[in-house]
C-alpha cells in the first residue's frame, strides 16, 4: 500500500502539529502531494521543513479557515497550482473552555469555537467541493469526536460544534452521494496529542475513564483510519462517522 496516494494531492487544516501533521506525514509517505493549511506560521514553517527534509512533497499556506475569503482564495491558488484535488482533510480545531458549566461558559468563548470547528468546516468543505465537482471525484474527511455523539459535560461549546459537524458530514454527504465525492468524520476519543495540554486534568480523566481500554489513542492510529478513509478503496462510504474511540462508542 506503499504508493496508493501517488499523483493525488491532499490538502490537510490545522496541519502543523498533532492529527493533522500525522496524517499529513502517513499521506505523504505513500506518495501524495501535500498542502498544509494553518494559522501558526511559525510551527507551520517548521513543519513543512522536517517533511522535505525527510524527501515529501509538502508546502503550507498560511489560512485562518475562519474567513470566507481567505478560504476560497487558498483552495483556488491549490487548485491553480497543483491541478485536481483530490482530498480535504479538515483537522482544524480548538477544544475552548473544559471543566466549565454552561452557567459559566461564556458567549466569546463559544462563538470562538464555532468560528473555527463549525464555521470553518463548513466553508473548506464548500469551496473544496467546487473544486473537485468538475472531476467527478473526492475526498473529504472531518475529524469529529465522540463529544460529538454523546456529549461531554462541562464541554458546552466543543461537545455542541463537533455535533454540528456530524450534522454537516451527513448532510453534505447525501448531497454528494452521486458524484465520486464522499464526505465522511473520524470521531475518536481522546488523542494523545498538544491540543490536550490546557484541558483540565479532571476532565482528561473523565474522558479516559469512559474508554474501556483505558488509554488515550495515538496520533498514529488516527492516521492509519483517516488514510483509508480517504483513499480510492473507500468508494462506499460516505455521510458516515467512523469511530476510533478504544470501546467506547461499539454502535
Amino acid at each position: 500500500m506503499s504508493n496508493r496516494f501517488t499523483n493525488q494531492l491532499a490538502l490537510i487544516t490545522g496541519g502543523a502539529e498533532g492529527i493533522g501533521k500525522g496524517i499529513a506525514e502517513r499521506l505523504a509517505s505513500e506518495g501524495a502531494t501535500v498542502v498544509l493549511f494553518d494559522k501558526n506560521k511559525d510551527l507551520l514553517e517548521r513543519t513543512v521543513a522536517q517533511f522535505v527534509g525527510q524527501g515529501y512533497k509538502v508546502s503550507g499556506q498560511v489560512v485562518d479557515i475562519t474567513q470566507e475569503d481567505a478560504v476560497a482564495q487558498a483552495i483556488q491558488t491549490v487548485h491553480g497550482t497543483f491541478g485536481q484535488l483530490h482530498i480535504m482533510i479538515n483537522s482544524a480545531g480548538i477544544v475552548g473552555p473544559t471543566n466549565t458549566k454552561i452557567a459559566e461558559y461564556t458567549v466569546t468563548d463559544y462563538d470562538a469555537i464555532y468560528n473555527v470547528n463549525l464555521r470553518g468546516a463548513f466553508l473548506m468543505t464548500k469551496y473544496v467541493i467546487k473544486a473537485m465537482e468538475p472531476y467527478n471525484y473526492g475526498r473529504i474527511l472531518h475529524m469529529v469526536s465522540i463529544a460529538g455523539k454523546e456529549g461531554n459535560p462541562l464541554m458546552v461549546g466543543y461537545s455542541s460544534m463537533k455535533a454540528g459537524l456530524i450534522g454537516l458530514v451527513k448532510g453534505v454527504g447525501k448531497e454528494y452521494a452521486e458524484t465520486g465525492i464522499t464526505v465522511n468524520g473520524l470521531a475518536p476519543a481522546v488523542i494523545q496529542t498538544a491540543m490536550n495540554a490546557n484541558t483540565a486534568p479532571e476532565q482528561l480523566a473523565y474522558m479516559t475513564a469512559k474508554i474501556p481500554m483505558k488509554r488515550l489513542g495515538t496520533v498514529e492510529e488516527v492516521a492509519s483510519l483517516a488514510a483509508w478513509v480517504v483513499s480510492e478503496e473507500a468508494s462506499f462510504s460516505t455521510g458516515f462517522i467512523f469511530d476510533l474511540s478504544g470501546g467506547r462508542a461499539t454502535y
